[in-house]
């Protein structure tokens, strides 16, 4: 079994900076974890921690059944793939992979056969006699990878792999690494892995179960679907979604129906969500839409936001339209069949919202205080 678990983690530095609060998560035999948040959230930091190179101040990290704090890197069962590739300069590909088992003192023979096989699935065959300067970006991160693929680790741990690859790259190596952990765990081979990244289309198209990270607390752990359609909060709301989700300063109206005022404006709500948010009369919020769930009003539709268009971008398939609403601004996204110029009036535009996918957040705690129960 190659579970990780982390309980209640933290790390203090010598000036007293607090930079994981005590943070704890499961990461089960075979999953695809990613670790996600802005820079400075500490999701290098707990990578770092879980493979032995920062200390650990307190809590607990096991790896299968055993407690690896006080283990060096080399005997807690991982390997690391790094930003910067950390290949030998001097190796050639067929040495850097091989480096590793040679360390071990592995048979000849099985390094080589271990070296031909992860050159196989990797597609790098033509590169094993290459020194790593004469490697392309793409090239040499496949490299790393097969590195730590060769050493057959209880963990894989991936520190922004692709964050120095053109966007195009980027795109294609997400997808070679999740068909080599699909492969891995189809063939019954260890395929944990724990995933650091920054940016949220990497988190959302790769992992099984995303942790979003913000100033070293967990905000919050699911599988993307669930964090898209139920944010826990406006921090989650807010960074996962592109364009990213609008959040719009509010005031909760309950009189017969609900209604929450934005900018002077107000917007009603149906029955579900007045249920829920009854009590909340008075209260300030946070109302979250994402883009993708405004649309142009018909004419007729009097339950509607009125803006002024700042600004058309033409995307081909989709139209982002920026409309300010008394100093708040939102982004709007329309399929591009549905777009039709004529619907501004001289700047001013009409739009509404898709009701049930409607998210208030608390203005104070920033919990969403409008999620249904779940199924």
């Amino acid at each position: 079994m190659a579970r990780l678990q982390i309980r209640n983690l933290e790390k203090v530095y010598g000036n007293a900076f607090k930079a994981v609060h005590g943070i704890s998560l499961d990461v089960n035999d075979g999953e695809f974890m990613v670790l996600v948040g802005p820079s400075g959230c500490a999701k290098s930091t707990t990578l770092r921690m879980i493979a032995g190179l920062e200390t650990i101040t307190g809590g607990e990290v096991r790896i299968g059944d055993r407690m690896v704090n006080n283990l060096p890197p080399g005997q807690r069962g991982i390997s690391m793939v790094f930003q910067n590739y950390a290949l030998y300069p001097h190796m050639k590909v067929r040495n850097n992979l091989a480096f590793g088992l040679k360390l071990k003192r592995r048979p000849k023979p099985e390094i080589e056969e271990s070296t031909r096989a992860v050159a196989g699935i990797l597609e790098i065959d033509p590169l094993l006699e290459r020194l790593p300067k004469q490697l392309s970006g793409g090239q040499a991160q496949r490299v790393a990878v097969g590195r730590a693929l060769i050493k057959k680790p209880e963990v894989f741990l991936f520190d922004e792999p692709l964050s120095n690859l053109d966007a195009k790259l980027r795109a294609s190596m997400r997808v070679r690494i999740t068909d080599l952990h699909k492969r891995l765990k189809r063939d019954g081979l260890s395929s944990t892995v724990v995933y650091v990244t920054h940016d949220q289309t990497e988190a959302m198209t790769m992992g099984d179960r995303i942790c979003v990270m913000k100033d070293g607390h967990i905000m919050q752990v699911a599988d993307p679907v669930t964090l898209y359609n139920r944010p826990e909060n406006a921090f989650v709301a807010g960074f996962i979604g592109s364009p990213e989700m609008n959040l719009l300063e509010g005031t909760v109206v309950a009189d017969g129906g609900l209604t929450v005022a934005l900018a002077g404006q107000p917007l009603s709500f149906g029955p579900a969500l007045t249920d829920r948010l009854k009590a909340k009369d008075g209260d300030a919020v946070t109302v979250g839409i994402r883009p993708q769930h405004l649309s142009i009003a018909a004419q007729d539709d009097d339950n509607a936001l009125e803006g002024t268009v700042a600004h058309v971008e033409f995307m081909g398939h989709e139209v982002y339209l920026h409309v300010d609403i008394a100093g708040m601004r939102l982004v709007a996204v329309v399929p591009s069949d549905r777009y039709n110029p004529a619907d501004i009036h001289d700047d001013h535009i009409r739009l509404t919202p898709r009701e049930e996918a409607v998210h208030i957040f608390d203005r104070q705690t920033g919990r969403n205080i409008s999620l249904p129960p779940e199924a």
